[in-house]
């Protein structure tokens, strides 16, 4: 038994934030976030949204798009680092958000690599015949974590969400192959200190001290980033028996343009065959891949049949690649 992939679907804040914005509360400018990152604008709830709220939006949209009913997904896999609570879960809120129920919902939290994590659980719970029709959502709101006095991080990182439909099927399926990997000792280059149990906001200047804030080494993560999305795409693609060649687009994660590009470089890979939208959106973190996709899809860039392969690096840290059959 495999799984195919039966639709994506989106959920974007209607509010954006441009580099000019950024001008007037931080010390920085257009050219300098443009030459650095090649981050234009991002996405960012309203005061009134949560993570739960783009997460159904992308839920519906993927669900209508596969021409199904709510009733029919028996698995609903949300992947983010930035859930409405600390429980419940953003899966249940979305499962009582599209109005189904005695349905499997649960998170999965690997940071930006999430979506891929994501894919392997419900690839394994599919198999164990556990599910039929999967829901598998990248959802985050980093920007609630964004400390906007921190020229050198609140420029990267904007709020979305993604969805994919995910159904068994009988042979190899879409999936073809999936490599991840982590690195607890280098959890520190990049963390949020503060509102865990480690350092929870109701204790006295905990506040102050480790603040609620992403927090990072942004050349440790550069370094990182560029050498585990390489080793993991090519360990994928020998996983399946496949090469750069065979990809009609490779997806990587959409945190910074100079990676991207240093990616492609290594990997030889021209232009034409590397999606990019971190222009438009910054790091969205467990949305970006899935949200990459479901462009990659809407605009014909990807068509049915043809290859393509989803590489990811995160906080933990986290890295992953997927190679799949559109």
């Amino acid at each position: 038994m495999g799984i195919r992939f039966l639709s994506t679907g989106a959920g974007l804040p209607e509010k954006i934030i441009t580099n000019a914005d950024l001008e007037k509360i931080v010390d920085t400018s257009d050219e300098w976030i443009t030459e650095r990152t090649g981050i234009k604008e991002r996405r960012m709830l309203e005061e009134s949204e949560a993570t739960s709220d783009i997460a159904l939006r992308a839920a519906r949209q993927a669900i209508d798009t596969a021409g199904l009913q709510p009733d029919d997904i028996d698995l609903i896999v949300v992947t983010t680092c930035t859930p409405d609570h600390l429980f419940p879960s953003v899966a249940c809120l979305v499962q009582k958000g599209l109005g189904i129920s005695q349905k499997i919902a649960f998170d999965v939290s690997a940071a930006c690599s999430g979506f891929l994590y994501g894919l392997a659980c419900v690839e394994g719970m599919i198999e164990k015949g556990l599910a039929k029709t999967a829901l598998l959502i990248g959802a985050d709101a980093l920007t609630r974590f964004t400390d906007w006095k921190d020229r050198g991080t609140c420029v990267l990182f904007g709020d979305g969400a993604g969805a994919l439909v995910i159904q068994a099927c009988e042979g190899p399926g879409d999936l073809l192959a999936i490599h991840l990997g982590s690195d607890g000792d280098s959890s520190h280059i990049l963390t949020i200190p503060g509102g865990g149990s480690k350092h929870p906001l109701g204790q006295i200047d905990n506040v102050d001290k480790y603040p609620p804030f992403i927090k990072m080494d942004g050349k440790e993560v550069f370094k990182f980033a560029v050498l585990r999305m390489i080793e993991s795409s090519m360990t994928a693609l020998k996983k399946c028996g496949k090469t750069t060649d065979d990809l009609k687009l490779l997806i990587p994660h959409q945190a910074n343009l100079r990676i991207i590009d240093a990616i492609a470089k290594r990997l030889k890979l021209s232009h034409d065959k590397v999606f990019r939208n971190v222009h438009k959106y910054g790091n969205m973190s467990a949305a970006t891949t899935i949200i990459a996709l479901d462009e990659a899809v809407r605009s014909g860039q990807l068509q049915r049949g043809e290859l393509a392969e989803l590489i990811a690096f995160g906080a933990g840290l986290t890295w992953g690649a997927a190679v799949v059959r559109w």
